[in-house]
């Protein structure tokens, strides 16, 4: 009897033990958390201050054009998140909407840069237009499908 209630505690403190053990591998720690792909976020709006960073790396942003991406950056965030929560708009006119404010923010900030940053952000936003054309549903692929089939 003794042998078995000491079977049984041995049991239970194994498993007590080895449970937080075995969750605690199967999720990275929070400092080593990596992005996905090309070390972007695709979970939420990108943060201003993270994405000046990079634009500051990429572009070698000079100090007074990095607080004024920032600004331009941030004044996009607040008014997309304005715009999420409209609920007067339909899901297409609310698309086009965050289109256009996309749009006019790239515009500024291209305004901010040299011709030399000019050139890169240029390139820069060609690969973001071609990778979005790749990875678009199919509602997405108006004109660019084939012929109609023959009957």
């Amino acid at each position: 009897m003794l042998k078995q209630c000491l079977f049984i505690l041995l049991a239970v403190s194994l498993v007590s033990v080895a449970v937080p053990f075995a969750a605690a591998q199967d999720s990275p720690p929070n400092n080593q958390q990596s992005p996905p792909d090309n070390g972007h976020w695709h979970h939420g709006p990108p943060d201003p201050v993270q994405r000046t960073q990079e634009l500051t790396k990429k572009l070698q942003l000079t100090s007074d054009q990095q607080t004024k991406v920032q600004d331009i950056l941030q004044s996009e965030q607040a008014q997309m998140e304005s715009l999420r929560h409209d609920n007067s708009l339909s899901e297409q006119d609310r698309r086009s909407k965050m289109m256009d404010m996309h749009k006019s923010t790239d515009t500024q900030i291209r305004a901010l840069l040299d011709s030399n940053q000019q050139k890169k952000w240029d390139e820069m936003q060609a690969k973001r237009d071609q990778w979005g054309h790749g990875h678009h549903g199919p509602h997405d692929a108006g004109d660019h499908q084939g012929p109609p089939p023959q009957q």
